[in-house]
C-alpha cells in the first residue's frame, strides 16, 4: 500500500470511526470525540477546523467536558488544521506533553519482523497474575505508578471484544520484558505498545523477538497494519524494524474540571 492509502486509513479508521471499550463515541460536525464511562480521561480523536471557528469550537469541547466534570486530552497531528492548533489550545489551559512519531509498518510487503528470530524465552501471557508481573516490571523500571494500567489491562484482558494479547520474556521465573498488542477489529490495524526492559537484560534481542511475535500474531490474524505511537527514543529502533515515520502527534491535556 502506498503512503497515502496507509494514511487514509488511518485517519478513517483509527481516528475517526473508532470505538473503545468503556466509552461512548460521539460525533459532531467539527470533532469525534469520547465520552469516558469509567474514570479515564475522554478523548478527541478528530477535528475539522479552520482559523475561523477553531477558537468557538474549542471553546464547545471545554464547556462539554467541563459540564460532565470530565477531563479530556486532544490528540493533535501536525497535518491537522488549522496549523496553529496546538498553541490555541495550550491558550487555553491545555498542557502539551511530548510529541509522537506515527509509525507504521505494512505486513504485506516483504517484512522482516515476519522472519525475526524469537527467543525462547519470549511467549504470550495467558494469567491476570501475568500482567501484574507487568505492572511491576514497569514500575521497577521507570519509577512510576503504573496501577491505573494494571486495572485497564486486566479489564481489557477479560474482554473478548478488546482483542488484547501480551507477551512477556521469563527467566528464572521472573519477567525481564514485556509488550503488548490490540487488534482493532473492523479494520487492517493492530496497535503496538509498552516493551519495556530490565537494563541488565537490554542489548539480548527482546525488543526484536518482542515486535515479531506481536507481528506475527497480527499477520496471522489478517491484520496488514501495524502502527506504534513511538516516542523519541522509540523511533529510531522501530526504523531499524522496517517502521516507517507518518507524522507525530502531540497529546493536549485539558485542564482538570471539578
Amino acid at each position: 500500500m502506498n503512503r497515502d492509502t496507509i494514511l487514509e486509513l488511518f485517519n478513517q479508521h483509527l481516528r475517526i470511526e473508532i470505538n473503545e471499550p468503556n466509552s461512548r463515541r460521539e460525533k459532531t460536525d467539527s470533532v469525534v470525540r469520547k465520552v469516558s464511562l469509567s474514570n479515564e480521561p475522554g478523548f478527541i480523536s478528530y477535528s475539522e477546523m479552520n482559523e475561523s471557528n477553531a477558537d468557538k469550537v474549542i471553546e464547545e469541547q471545554i464547556n462539554f467536558y467541563k459540564n460532565l466534570k470530565q477531563q479530556f486530552e486532544w490528540k493533535v497531528f501536525d497535518y491537522d488544521q488549522p496549523t496553529d492548533l496546538k498553541e490555541r489550545l495550550q491558550k487555553k489551559g491545555f498542557t502539551l506533553e511530548e510529541s509522537e512519531a506515527l509509525m507504521i509498518s505494512d505486513l504485506t510487503e516483504a517484512n522482516q519482523l515476519l522472519n525475526t528470530q524469537i527467543l525462547p524465552e519470549v511467549r504470550r501471557l495467558t494469567t491476570e497474575q501475568e500482567i501484574w508481573d507487568i505492572i511491576k516490571l514497569e514500575e521497577d523500571i521507570w519509577n512510576e505508578n503504573y496501577q491505573d494500567l494494571g486495572q485497564r489491562l486486566v479489564r481489557d484482558f477479560n474482554n473478548s471484544s478488546a482483542h488484547l494479547s501480551l507477551y512477556g520474556a521469563y527467566i528464572h521465573g521472573k519477567i525481564v520484558s514485556a509488550a503488548w498488542i490490540y487488534l482493532h477489529e473492523g479494520t487492517p490495524f493492530a496497535s503496538l505498545w509498552g516493551v519495556s526492559t530490565l537494563a541488565e537484560y537490554r542489548k539480548r534481542g527482546y525488543y526484536s523477538s518482542l515486535l515479531a511475535i506481536r507481528a506475527r500474531a497480527a499477520s496471522e490474524k489478517g491484520y496488514p497494519l501495524l502502527i506504534v505511537d513511538a516516542s523519541s527514543m522509540s523511533k529510531p529502533i522501530l526504523e531499524k524494524h522496517g517502521f516507517i515515520c507518518y507524522g507525530y502527534s502531540t497529546p493536549c491535556m485539558s485542564p482538570k474540571f471539578t
